[in-house]
């Protein structure tokens, strides 16, 4: 079967308005104490939270999607506006990479992001939750060897957890309505998507008014570490922000010109972006000195 890419979202701020399915007036207060790093906003949440946060907005039926943004997406987004209004006007935001929580500390003083909330991390706590909560969950993306076993995977591990369906991403545009349809009729309140960025935010964007499902989250090649495929990196690794360097060792061919390009673009505009605010505070100052 040929794969083609979906169609990039043509979004506008009056599309994308009239696309998001959460009311910003209801939508839980964390929201509003986000913490900006360059282009992105962050919501400052621990990984507990963000479970303890979809578990009550599961239980009042509203409908959205989580955008977990490391350093390569947060710069994917300058180049992409899509993406970039996709991740915008998602009901919550999450930093997926240490980097980023240091980041955070450099612009505020009194908010700043106290963890990481990793794609895979996020998958697993969802899975306990769903499991001690009843929720339906849907695995869509990878490979149908990769996908059959990531669900397997997640079963062994919880056994009670309802995973009403699971398919894989290597789809062509005509067959969309196809999975859109499985999920739909499969009753997840729970979307797991991992077809690669921007991929799977396009397929969110383009349906998820039609997917039925209460909370979408693209999590990228996660499915490929639940299934055992690939590994993740050392514990000591994760937690000095060079967990994109042990991705980098495993697919060398494939990684090494997105994550230098994008390592060297974030280090380039947080330097400069520290320098301009430096300069700013010491222009407060000067101006604040008595004549």
């Amino acid at each position: 079967m040929d794969t083609m890419p979906l169609p990039q979202a043509n979004i506008d701020v009056a599309t994308a308005h009239a696309f998001d399915p959460v009311n910003t007036d209801v939508v839980m207060e964390i929201a509003t104490n986000r913490v900006s790093i360059l282009n992105g906003c962050f919501d400052p949440i621990t990984l507990q939270e963000t479970v303890d946060w979809v578990s009550r907005w599961l239980q009042s039926g509203r409908v959205g999607y989580i955008c977990t943004v490391n350093v390569a997406i947060l710069m994917m987004m300058i180049s992409d506006p899509q993406l970039q209004q996709f991740v915008d006007k998602a009901a919550l935001i999450v930093a997926d990479g240490q980097p980023l929580v240091w980041s955070s500390r450099l612009f505020s003083s009194r908010t700043f992001l106290p963890e990481r909330v990793t794609g895979i991390d996020l998958v697993d706590a969802l899975a306990r939750l769903a499991e001690q909560e009843g929720f339906r969950v849907y695995l869509l993306g990878a490979t149908s060897v990769v996908i059959q076993a990531a669900a397997q995977s997640l079963q062994l591990k919880y056994p009670k957890l309802q995973i009403c369906g699971f398919n894989d991403g290597y789809f062509s545009i005509a067959e969309v309505p196809e999975r859109v349809q499985a999920i739909r009729q499969s009753g997840a309140q729970i979307l797991l998507v991992g077809m690669g960025v921007p991929r799977q935010e396009y397929f969110l964007f383009e349906n998820l008014s039609d997917l039925s499902v209460n909370l979408a989250i693209p999590i990228g090649g996660s499915f490929d570490v639940i299934a055992g495929k690939k590994r993740r990196a050392p514990r000591w690794m994760q937690e000095y922000g060079l967990e994109w360097l042990y991705r980098l060792l495993q697919e060398p061919c494939r990684l090494w010109k997105r994550y230098l390009v994008t390592n060297s673009q974030f280090l380039c505009r947080l330097l400069r972006e520290l320098l301009h605010l430096q300069l700013s505070r010491h222009k407060t100052r000067f101006k604040n000195q008595p004549q």
